[in-house]
């Protein structure tokens, strides 16, 4: 982690509302059709091996209603006779029943360790598939969601060991070969974990490309495995397949090969030879001085230094330069010094532009130097920060205003968890490469706006939530801000029984459904058709966010939930709502 650039989420202005007041409640009816299902949908009970916190976010919250993205309206599930059931919306007055597209080879009740069925869609005519006894399928479907051109055919099963769901997997083609990678979620008992909770979760990265010339089996080409403590909330594979995006409130790691420990042992004796540093640097408020230790045949003649404005060049004899790259901050070259002193060191003396400038680097990226702190520089800083600190408990109660007060924190303030962060992997190095601390960001959830893309993932801003689409092709904006659901995030908080949430992927409203029967709707601000007035400011509304309720007429907990620009999907065990949010166009 130590080479990442550590990166921030900005915040597009133009996309917040700071005037925003509120949401009112509608009244107006909200059309919602249900189909009852020929056969229960495949849930699958926590056992009493798998009772902690991370079972319960992988399995037991899991959303067992899988939306297509490549296709408008279009879901699937899986029931209890392991038939993979599709539901195609055009119109939603003339409902079809859920059809069968495949059924799964295996019989699901005869494995006792299973997990819920999983699949993903990785492009618009493959499909991976699980049937949670840990076995993969890659599927070739055809083009979805018509069943005149819709075929499920298998071109790759494998046992990949230990039960697993899928978390995502993208399709790409790379030097003209075709490749699936999927991402594999498990939750496995630790036998080293004495103080935890016992368990650790792993990612497994697999690679399947298309066999060589003549052949058009597929194969496994490569298995990679992360390990973290705890399940993430978001993990998608980029789409070209070079890289991961992981948000979590643990670290993940990537887990060695035996191959790769002997390289880094390697690596690590190397750099135990190489213990003293290049060279030592000092500063003032006016200049840095850098010492250099020279080898005893060098002369003179021998040293070649280039100044410039931002940038250093130090070169012995005729060898590779020795110190090379660009200066934390401008100098005046012109007045830039060296020479050669008594104990054969190279003393270099460099002169701030901007002077008072503190340094936190010489040269950026280089780690081979070592910043010498003068003694009185220590005393400065260590009195400049005295004021945050005391040694009495609370050294002044009656302060008219206190920095916070934590009577006036309400409930749906408090985070469950501080401290995740959004971890950019690169598939080379297997290291991380941009990292964000999320602090009190909380993950509110994802939604597929364009399948093309990574998912994009939602979080609490303050009391806003905002939409961030990762773009991992634009280096230099990597994370967009893309849409913002105001006062989302303390509306939510407020809700205890919350199970599900989603958004349309044209923005046009957010949703979150309880356990049972409840279904919340939350509409962007509209303009309105009638005038209205604010009573306390006696000022004209414009346009008003509307929340909707909807109560389903259903006993069954709410096993999936899904949501599209035009209407709302929720699965109960033995039914399929439709619930129509917006008119189509």
């Amino acid at each position: 982690m130590a080479g990442a650039a550590h990166c921030s989420l900005q915040a597009k202005r133009l996309l917040l509302d700071p005037k925003f007041e509120g949401y009112k409640l509608s009244l107006e009816p909200l059309a919602c059709y249900q189909l009852g299902l020929d056969a229960a949908v495949a849930e699958v009970q926590l056992r009493d091996d798998q009772y902690t916190l991370d079972h319960m976010r992988a399995f037991g919250m899991y959303n067992y209603l899988h939306l297509d993205s490549w296709y408008q309206d279009n879901v699937y599930y899986v029931d209890q006779f392991g038939r993979v059931m599709n539901l195609s919306v055009t119109l939603d007055t003339a409902l079809q029943k859920p059809r069968e597209v495949f059924r799964l080879p295996t019989d699901l009740t005869a494995c006792d360790n299973r997990l819920c069925a999983s699949m993903h869609f990785s492009s618009s005519t493959w499909v991976t598939l699980s049937d949670g006894t840990g076995r993969l399928y890659l599927i070739k479907s055809g083009k979805r969601g018509s069943s005149a051109s819709e075929k499920w055919e298998i071109v790759f099963n494998e046992e990949l060991g230990s039960p697993f769901i899928i978390a995502h997997s993208v399709s790409f083609v790379k030097s003209d070969v075709h490749s699936l990678a999927v991402l594999l979620l498990r939750v496995e008992k630790d036998e080293l974990d004495t103080k935890g909770s016992g368990f650790h979760v792993t990612l497994e990265w697999v690679t399947i490309a298309e066999g060589k010339e003549g052949d058009h089996g597929y194969e496994i080409i490569k298995r990679r495995v992360l390990q973290g403590k705890s399940v993430p909330h978001y993990a998608a594979i980029e789409p070209s397949g070079d890289g991961l995006m992981i948000v979590s409130h643990k670290p993940f790691t990537f887990m060695q090969s035996e191959s790769d420990k002997l390289e880094e042992n390697d690596d690590a004796k190397v750099s135990n030879e190489k213990k003293d540093p290049l060279y030592y640097w000092q500063q003032t408020e006016d200049d840095v001085t850098i010492t250099v230790h020279l080898p005893q045949d060098i002369t003179r003649g021998d040293i070649k230094i280039r100044f410039s404005p931002d940038n250093i060049c130090v070169t012995l004899k005729d060898q590779p330069p020795l110190m090379e790259g660009k200066l934390y901050s401008s100098v005046d070259h012109e007045s830039c010094t060296w020479i050669i002193r008594e104990d054969k060191s190279l003393e270099i003396s460099l002169i701030k532009k901007n002077e008072g400038c503190r340094w936190t680097e010489l040269i950026i990226g280089d780690t081979r130097g070592e910043f010498i702190m003068d003694p009185s520089q220590c005393s400065e800083i260590a009195e400049s920060l005295m004021h945050l600190t005391s040694e009495v408990m609370n050294p002044n109660p009656d302060k008219e205003k206190p920095p916070c007060n934590a009577q006036e924190l309400e409930e749906c303030d408090a985070f469950l968890e501080d401290g995740a962060s959004l971890c950019r992997f690169d598939g080379d190095s297997l290291k991380i490469t941009h990292i964000i601390n999320l602090g009190s960001n909380q993950y509110l959830f994802s939604v597929v706006v364009n399948p093309k893309e990574m998912p994009c993932f939602c979080l609490r801003h303050d009391v806003d939530a905002l939409l961030w689409q990762p773009h991992s092709d634009q280096p230099e904006n990597m994370w967009e801000h893309i849409a913002t659901f105001n006062a989302l995030g303390y509306v939510q908080a407020s809700k205890q029984d919350k199970k599900f949430m989603a958004c349309a992927p044209d923005y046009s409203y957010a949703a979150l459904c309880e356990c049972l029967r409840r279904v919340f709707i939350y509409r962007q601000p509209t303009p309105l058709a009638t005038v209205l007035y604010n009573r306390k400011e006696g000022r004209q509304v414009g346009q008003v966010a509307k929340q909707l309720v909807a109560t389903l007429e259903a006993n069954d907990p709410i096993l999936g939930f899904q949501a599209t620009s035009e209407r709302l999907f929720v699965l109960t065990t033995k039914t399929l709502f439709l619930i129509k949010v917006n008119a189509g166009n």
